[in-house]
């Protein structure tokens, strides 16, 4: 069962979403507010989407002003008891600081489906509401999750989702149970390269962007396959257009994975989201938490204890899941750390564009690690054993990398000539020489801006 995270709160400014609803809105208000908006061509118009199919169904659907890309459908409290079998305990799927989540089946169409329950308790969870049934019912794009629909009857809250049936990234990461397998090195490259697609949909398809600023593990939900779609996106924010550079909010999400200039000043950019997201990434390779208060002094924060690491590329073993027992290539670990450093720079402005990095993460996705066919390392104890995958001098690997990588237009962060956040040239050449390897293995310069 999924358990719920904390939330860094700072209740500076008010939520602009709901700072039109009183405190003492009702339920019913609250609907009415959301009715308003979600058939408010002006409001649709804003999430246009940059992507040619989308635009050809927004075409089709706004004969009458109502865009065709708002489906939610609205459902009654009864429907979704009878789905849930009145919320029984076995239906029971998770749990969070939103509410409960549920598995259900509709009687309507048969459809298994997930509802998630609001929390009656206290005004944020309706102002999360507001904004995820207008969000998810104008973005679309498969590494999101599906809403399907929604229900404000009375002072009851809930969301419709498509189901998930291998649940979040969380439970597969964490605290696994004897006879469950751990995520291989290929399935996790795959599920971050999913997610960063994600991400770069609401980064740069999206019209205004939008700001996710609650990416972390459990919001990462797996479909068959381990096809991964974020969730939750009650915390989403509108980004910032024109000539501004942050939109100013204030502090909320999940202690671990926020920014930490955000967490400082309230500031928000995309690169937050690409902050959380290196966290996530360095989840995957390392099998530790964001936060995790059981292990040694010094290793709680997932980020601080990564950081020293980051230097010395001969560490990076030490950095891999033990659970993956050796079974990774070291150059596939070596430019995966180096994306998730550089997406963790403590100045924001160093961070990658997203979609710099699902050009690397699709290129390292691609890469079928064979088990079979390589020798296995000691990720434990951080001494690779000699292998076919083992880089060799001369070879293009990480030792002669540097320069000529460079000049063919690497993966960086736009200030990668210097480092005024003081990390060593060693560091710097160790992230820049990786990330231009995966762009030059790939037979590309990648992106277009």
């Amino acid at each position: 069962m999924r358990k719920a995270h904390g939330r860094c709160l700072d209740m500076r400014r008010p939520n602009t979403i709901s700072s039109s609803l009183n405190k003492d809105s009702s339920i019913k208000d609250s609907t009415h507010f959301l009715a308003s908006q979600l058939s408010s061509k002006t409001l649709a118009d804003k999430f246009k989407s940059k992507n040619s199919l989308d635009s050809k169904k927004e075409k089709e659907g706004h004969k009458d002003g109502n865009p065709q890309h708002i489906a939610a459908k609205t459902f009654t409290f009864k429907e979704l008891a009878a789905a849930t079998k009145n919320f029984r305990s076995e239906c029971l799927i998770g749990e969070g600081g939103f509410g409960r989540v549920f598995k259900g089946r509709l009687d309507s169409t048969g459809q298994v489906v997930a509802i998630k329950q609001l929390d009656r308790n206290g005004l944020q969870g309706n102002r999360e509401f507001l904004v995820e049934v207008l969000m998810l019912s104008l973005l679309h794009h498969p590494n999101l999750v599906n809403l399907i629909g929604y229900c404000a009857d009375g002072d009851q809250r809930l969301l419709v989702y498509e189901f998930m049936p291998l649940g979040s990234l969380e439970d597969h990461l964490y605290d696994l149970a004897p006879e469950r397998e751990p995520l291989d090195w290929n399935t996790r490259m795959k599920v971050a390269a999913g997610a960063a697609r994600g991400l770069e949909y609401l980064h740069d398809k999206a019209n205004p962007p939008v700001i996710y600023r609650d990416l972390k593990s459990s919001n990462i939900l797996l479909d068959v396959g381990f096809f991964p779609k974020l969730s939750d996106f009650g915390l989403a924010k509108l980004g910032p257009v024109g000539d501004k550079t942050h939109v100013s909010t204030r502090v909320m999400g999940t202690y671990g994975y926020c920014a930490p200039e955000y967490a400082m000043t309230g500031q928000l950019t995309l690169k937050s989201d690409v902050y959380s997201f290196g966290v996530v990434l360095l989840e995957l390779i390392t099998g530790r938490k964001a936060i995790d208060n059981t292990r040694a002094t010094g290793e709680h924060n997932l980020v601080a204890w990564a950081r020293p690491l980051f230097k010395d590329r001969r560490k990076f073993p030490q950095m891999a899941d033990p659970m993956l027992q050796g079974r990774y290539p070291t150059r596939g670990l070596y430019q995966a750390l180096a994306v998730a450093a550089m997406c963790l720079q403590e100045q924001a402005a160093h961070r990658p564009l997203i979609g710099d990095v699902v050009t690397a993460l699709t290129y390292l996705a691609s890469q079928a690690y064979d088990p079979a066919a390589h020798s296995v390392h000691s990720s434990r104890f951080g001494s690779p054993t000699p292998g076919k995958d083992r880089e060799r001098k001369g070879s293009g690997g990480l030792e002669e990398a540097g320069p000529k990588a460079t000049r063919q237009g690497g993966l960086r962060s736009p200030q990668h000539r210097r480092s005024p956040d003081g990390r060593s040239k060693d560091h710097v050449k160790v992230e820049e020489s990786a990330l231009a390897e995966v762009r030059r293995e790939r037979g590309g310069s990648g992106r277009k801006n």
